[in-house]
């Protein structure tokens, strides 16, 4: 099992934490496994609290209905990151740099 599967948040229009946002992670299958919702400081600490095998996930944020309760149109509705786990002995840190018409993300630690 996993140690820990974080994200984090950051919306790049105002420069700060995303606050508010729906997150699923979700097996292969489409299975939804768990469901969080940023801190305010854009973080979610730990979205499988039971731990995770080695497999292919994703985590699904709601960034439509972010940019809606803001008052601000997206592209995005949602956006799906899919990553492998292929260590479960390690921790894993999956951000989320977030604007209304473009998102980036990367393997943090």
């Amino acid at each position: 099992m996993s140690k820990i599967l974080s994200t984090h948040v950051l919306d790049a229009t105002d420069g700060a934490p995303a606050t508010g946002v729906q997150v699923q992670l979700v097996n292969s299958a489409g299975d939804v496994l768990a469901s969080a919702t940023t801190d305010s400081d854009g973080r979610i600490a730990e979205i499988a609290p039971d731990g995770l095998t080695a497999a292919t996930y994703s985590l699904v944020f709601a960034t439509g209905d972010y940019f809606a309760a803001r008052g601000r149109e997206t592209f995005y509705p949602e956006v799906t990151v899919t990553f492998v786990l292929d260590d479960p002995q390690r921790g894993y840190h999956v951000p989320l740099l977030l604007s209304p018409f473009a998102y980036s993300t990367y393997r943090g630690s």
